[in-house]
């Protein structure tokens, strides 16, 4: 298989994986659902008929998570020439709005039979049923959480974690029943109203999340180092710096990064080595470096050497200023140039004027030119 397929057939098989557990989860949900709805509406219980509502949209969740990993899984045209895959997000989306909606609707009900109380009528077969109910949600909570893993995918992921946490609400929900099958004691209506409680957190954490990939996150630290790591092996590159990830989709990265190269480089070495260098980190993490960015150091001159090293020393000084890197200096031109990377606790123009100020005090000749870097990567 060479590099050009694999992206591809990967991709093919991560939504075969996410297809065919969500179809898995769809029929498991539908099943319980059915069942508790049945058992509930007998019983006259609204927590058990709450327990089989959240079951119905788990399912509903799993059907608009296929949806949306066959729309994401579409190939890149001349309109979407990067795909579709954040499609997945808006799908996710949806799901944690539907989450919200069944516990706000819950809520409601739950509330109406506290204000308005029905004893309900349990029997043993209806014990039985729950229980099972109980093992089958632990098992597919395990299964869906284990192939999200595997593949990827947040939606598997929060289906699993939903499912062992809904086993819990309808451990509760048994436990209700044993207790009013023994003391006469009817806890179902605070029972719905917890359940709907923990549901709709679960909503709410879900949009947040999904709102976060939106707008976009902070990178992974542990894939940024790698891809650092894996630039500065190479011996002409001094270092790695200004790395931006974009994200367009679940395991569909682009980035771009500057890399701080020696000044007696030519323009066709350093074409050689970026492209050797953009191989290898695709090879190594599945990130496209989509463009590199070249910084020259100063090579065999001391003057600049010493200049370089009191420059960075002020600039360092300052709490907010995380890094400083592509400096070079032109001694007879009288000209130097160098990036700050500046922490979130100063406004870019107001750190680059001190640092101006520091600077053309210590060195009145030289024409000194300063770039902010926003601090995106770790």
């Amino acid at each position: 298989m060479n590099d050009n397929t694999k992206p591809d057939t990967l991709a093919q098989d991560r939504d075969k994986v996410i297809i065919h557990t969500s179809i898995i989860g769809i029929m498991t949900n539908v099943f319980l659902s059915a069942f508790k709805a049945v058992i509930g509406i007998i019983s006259n219980s609204i927590a058990v008929t709450l327990d089989a509502v959240n079951n119905l949209s788990d399912a509903i969740s799993s059907i608009i998570t296929i949806v949306g990993t066959k729309l994401a899984g579409k190939l890149p045209n001349k309109k979407h020439p990067l795909g579709y895959g954040r499609i997945e997000y808006l799908s996710a989306m949806i799901v944690s709005g539907i989450v919200l909606y069944a516990g706000i609707t819950s809520a409601v009900e739950s509330i109406k039979k506290i204000i308005h109380p029905e004893k309900p009528e349990y029997k043993i077969i209806s014990l039985i049923i729950i229980a099972v109910a109980v093992l089958v949600k632990i098992i597919l909570g395990k299964y869906v959480k284990k192939k999200g893993e595997q593949v990827n995918s947040g939606s598997l992921v929060a289906s699993g974690s939903d499912a062992m946490f809904d086993a819990v609400l309808s451990g509760s929900v048994l436990i209700s029943a044993i207790i009013y099958m023994i003391s006469g004691l009817s806890l179902e209506a605070f029972v719905g109203v917890i359940i709907s409680a923990f549901i709709i957190k679960a909503g709410i954490e879900m949009m947040i999340e999904t709102l976060n990939e939106i707008i976009g996150i902070r990178a992974d630290k542990e894939k940024t180092d790698k891809i650092k790591a894996l630039l500065s092996e190479d011996d002409e590159v001094r270092g790695a710096y200004d790395l931006i990830m974009y994200n367009f989709g679940p395991d569909t990265d682009f980035a771009s990064v500057h890399l701080e190269l020696p000044d007696t480089m030519k323009a066709r070495e350093i074409d050689k080595l970026t492209r050797r260098l953009e191989k290898k980190v695709y090879k190594e993490t599945g990130v496209v470096l989509a463009a590199v960015g070249v910084y020259s150091y100063n090579t065999g001159n001391d003057e600049a050497a010493d200049i370089q090293n009191d420059v960075r020393e002020r600039v360092m000084a300052h709490d907010w200023a995380v890094q400083f890197h592509g400096f070079y200096v032109d001694t007879e031109a009288k000209e130097m140039t160098f990036d700050i990377v500046m922490s979130f606790d100063i406004r870019p123009k107001e750190g680059i004027d001190i640092i101006y100020s520091e600077l053309k005090a210590a060195y009145p000749d030289y024409e000194i030119q300063i770039a902010p870097d926003v601090d995106i990567t770790d």
